[in-house]
């Protein structure tokens, strides 16, 4: 065995990955053809088929999950971008510029960073309930995500009681905040853990009964239909409708979120880090990721419930019919061209780089051929890409519901941002007294004052 054992133990990191993957590489097609040529391998797919046709819901759900999963990643590594270039903007700073065009990469070498950091345990904290307590806030997050609407039929789980999942999905990130604060036999992470769990249940009142005066309006509690029912111009959106609410609900959100100004679970200043004092490695990068993920789903709560959700702000099909325009983008087939398109792609395209090139030379002369190229192929591909945009737009309502859908997430998650670089850190008796004295009042307030006009204009109504 030495004579295996010894060359393998001097490889590097990399040559262990990469070896079993060429060895892979290799046997597979060969295992393929043997399975295909003995008929096993069109026996498995039958009764693969046939399973995944018998439990399709489960399928659905599974393959739902992981998209959603692998989608936080990405969305949370812009938000840690946007959260640096804002607040360096507010301070008067450059932020970061070092990694990738204008610094955009550098939030995946921090959750890199993160990644290869030592991922140590504590003496005398409670390992299993250590490591399983950032699983808990992140999935958490990320499972509440399933029933979130980004555009017509592009939703995880439909469910006539969305909301109500929702919320009792996302109240479990709290679980995992204080098993993180309690496991870690650290007294300053068990006070972030009761001031987590006390805000949460503070806050968990007002983010509920906000909500209630939309559901009145609406219906049901099914996010998707609620999007619904805000089709139209912006003024159907529930935020002029509500817009007592939609305070209540933001404030509310923030709390929950664990955002400044109420981010005191974590409170550097008072408890050095709260919860998450004695965690390292990707175990504390779980805890990082899952309240930047939080970000984006509190964001796309609010407006699916009070901006409309995928719905543009105005309608302009009224306007095309009285205009007589049609707008047919989908009939547009590329296909049709036949060999006329490889012309088009193998001509045009070099052509067409090389007059923008002819144009950007001559507007920037002190600039060498070489550089006009490589900005003329950037800008070619820019407009490109514009178009082409343009016309899935027009062409697909997935893609329009998404563009709006994201925009205006993103937009509330450049707030959510805004006020971390500008409000100070409130007390604990100040956050809590907010939520008991002022926020669960106006709720209920609120709730009265939509029941008495919902009663009021069925009365009218009727007469």
């Amino acid at each position: 065995m030495s004579v295996i054992t010894r060359p393998w133990g001097r490889l590097t990191l990399a040559g262990k990955i990469i070896l079993p993957l060429l060895a892979l590489m290799i046997a597979l097609p060969v295992l393929l053809l043997i399975g295909w040529a003995s008929g096993l391998l069109p026996w498995l797919l039958g009764i693969g088929g046939q399973l995944v046709g018998d439990n399709i819901d489960v399928v659905r759900f599974l393959l739902a999950a992981t998209a959603i999963l692998l989608f936080t990643v990405p969305t949370a590594f812009v938000i840690i971008f946007m959260e640096m270039k804002i607040i360096a903007f507010i301070n008067l700073r450059v932020g970061p510029n070092r990694i990738g065009p204008w610094g955009t990469l550098s939030s995946v070498v921090h959750g890199l960073k993160v990644l290869v950091k030592e991922d140590y345990t504590p003496t005398g904290a409670d390992p299993i309930v250590f490591t399983w307590a950032p699983v808990v806030t992140y999935l958490a997050a990320v499972l509440a995500l399933l029933v979130i609407p980004f555009a017509p039929g592009l939703v995880g789980l439909d469910m006539n009681i969305g909301l109500l999942y929702f919320f009792a999905i996302a109240g479990l990130s709290v679980v995992g905040l204080m098993m993180g604060g309690w496991a870690s036999f650290n007294k300053y992470s068990l006070l972030g853990a009761l001031r987590a769990t006390a805000q949460v249940i503070s806050y968990e009142l007002p983010l509920l009964l906000a909500p209630v005066g939309v559901i009145m309006l609406a219906g049901t509690l099914s996010l998707n239909q609620i999007v619904i029912n805000q089709s139209g111009n912006f003024w159907n959106w529930y935020v002029f409708q509500q817009p007592l609410a939609f305070l209540i609900f933001f404030i509310a959100a923030t709390a929950e979120g664990n955002r400044a100004p109420f981010d005191l679970t974590e409170a550097d200043s008072e408890i050095v880090a709260g919860f998450a004092t004695e965690y390292s490695g990707m175990r504390f990068g779980f805890f990082f990721f899952a309240e930047y993920v939080s970000v984006f789903i509190l964001s796309a709560l609010t407006v699916v419930l009070f901006l409309g959700g995928w719905n543009a702000p105005l309608d302009i099909a009224p306007l095309l019919d009285f205009l007589n325009i049609s707008i047919n983008a989908a009939a547009i087939d590329p296909g049709g061209l036949g060999m006329g398109l490889l012309f088009l792609v193998a001509l045009g395209v070099p052509l067409a780089i090389l007059g923008l090139t002819l144009v950007v030379g001559m507007l920037f002369s002190h600039w060498g051929w070489i550089k006009s190229l490589v900005v003329a192929f950037i800008l070619f591909n820019v407009i490109v890409g514009a178009a082409i945009g343009l016309w899935a737009y027009m062409a697909f309502e997935v893609v329009a519901g998404l563009f709006w859908f994201t925009g205006k997430t993103f937009t509330l998650a450049f707030v959510f941002v805004w006020m971390r670089g500008t409000l100070p850190r409130v007390r604990i008796d100040q956050l809590m007294g907010w939520a008991w004295k002022w926020l669960v009042e106006i709720a209920l307030l609120n709730i009265f004052l939509t029941a008495g006009a919902i009663l009021i204009v069925q009365e009218l109504a009727r007469a």
